[in-house]
């Protein structure tokens, strides 16, 4: 790389006597290195309050704040406690000040008369080390940003896109219902299908954007009995998929305040999750438990074992596709969501599996969940 084209650095020496800093000031110093110099401790300490250093030399001896000292106040900073820093000591090579040195978060002893070009070499090695590191933090600001632009694109389509499928899906009910044409019917049954299914997705894109943009997913609790909010989604799940048994139980007050809706969602994607990637000739358990005082539990249960390689990131988004390529329809943000609305409503969600050949989903809310 060529040095014009070098990010500028800047070092930072400290030592009592001009003249040692005029030298070591003009063995640093370059079209891509900035030297500083300050004459004490103190005066070193203001200049860290307002420059980004890469690197510190420090004089040991020193009046009033010798360079451990200085050494342990810049530790104690969060701003400089991660600049290396190297002593330079015209003094003997004691054990005892080594140690001490490196207890002060020393990365380097130099002792004069110093070597200009070992002295050279090391500080362009840590000269390095930071233009790397300013990079990297540059990469991340752009990527972060490049995310955030993505997610509000993919928020804004996903928005979008709702009126027009709304079109085709209304346009595919009116063709069912008014068409005597067998072939139509079954046309419109399918449109009518994938359109549903395209808005679940869409509905989905919206739920990660809001989760992610907005710092979560807003819910607008009010008193709900969860009965009867459990049995209409395995209605619903039993009257699409009727070759699969659905099991329901109650136990408890199963009554609280939640957002019933995205309670709906939760209960529909777990079980819709159940029916797709369990095992196919088994029958899936919904449990409504509410025994305890505070909280109501929903247990969602299926045959079949989840790998635990993949359990690990269950609730990552877009990785629950990944679980059974070629079986899923959605975009694998199902758990996740379901993770942002427990969270939402202050709950918790856990998945035991591998146990007698089974998954079993749990989802913990108190009855009373705050809103954010």
């Amino acid at each position: 790389m060529n040095t014009a084209t070098l990010p500028l650095v800047k070092c930072l020496l400290v030592d009592d006597l001009e003249e040692n800093l005029l030298a070591l000031s003009a063995l640093l110093s370059g079209d891509d290195v900035e030297v500083l110099t300050a004459r004490s401790g103190s005066e070193a300490l203001e200049m860290l309050l307002v420059h980004e250093v890469a690197l510190a030399l420090l004089d040991v001896q020193m009046p009033d704040m010798d360079g451990f000292e200085l050494a342990e106040l810049m530790r104690g900073s969060e701003r400089t406690r991660h600049i290396p820093l190297i002593f330079v000591t015209a003094g003997a090579r004691e054990q005892e000040r080594l140690f001490q040195g490196y207890e002060s978060g020393a990365v380097d002893f130099i002792y004069k008369p110093i070597d200009p070009h070992i002295l050279r070499n090391k500080a362009q090695v840590f000269f390095q080390i930071h233009r790397q590191k300013q990079q990297i933090a540059a990469e991340l600001v752009d990527r972060t940003e490049t995310l955030r632009l993505n997610e509000m694109f993919s928020a804004l389509l996903a928005h979008d896109l709702r009126s027009p499928l709304s079109a085709i899906i209304g346009s595919a009910h009116i063709l069912q219902r008014r068409s005597n044409d067998q072939e139509s019917v079954e046309t419109a049954a399918r449109i009518l299908a994938s359109g549903t299914r395209m808005a679940r997705m869409i509905e989905d894109m919206l739920d990660l954007a809001r989760a992610r943009l907005g710092g979560g997913i807003l819910i607008k609790r009010e008193p709900a009995d969860l009965k009867v909010l459990v049995e209409r989604v395995v209605r619903e799940h039993q009257a699409a998929a009727p070759s699969r048994l659905i099991q329901s139980s109650f136990e408890g007050d199963v009554g609280g305040a939640w957002d019933t809706e995205r309670i709906a969602q939760v209960a529909s994607n777990l079980i819709g999750n159940a029916l797709k990637h369990g095992d196919p000739t088994g029958s899936v358990e919904v449990r409504l438990d509410g025994s305890a005082p505070d909280r109501v539990s929903l247990i969602v249960k299926n045959g079949g074992a989840i790998p635990p390689h993949v359990v690990a990131h269950l609730f990552d988004p877009f990785r629950g596709s990944q679980r059974q390529s070629g079986r899923g329809e959605g975009l694998g943000l199902g758990l996740y969501i379901v993770a942002q609305i427990v969270q939402a409503h202050r709950g918790s969600v856990e998945v035991e599996t591998g146990q007698k050949d089974a998954t079993s989903f749990r989802v913990c809310m108190p009855r009373t969940a705050a809103s954010h």
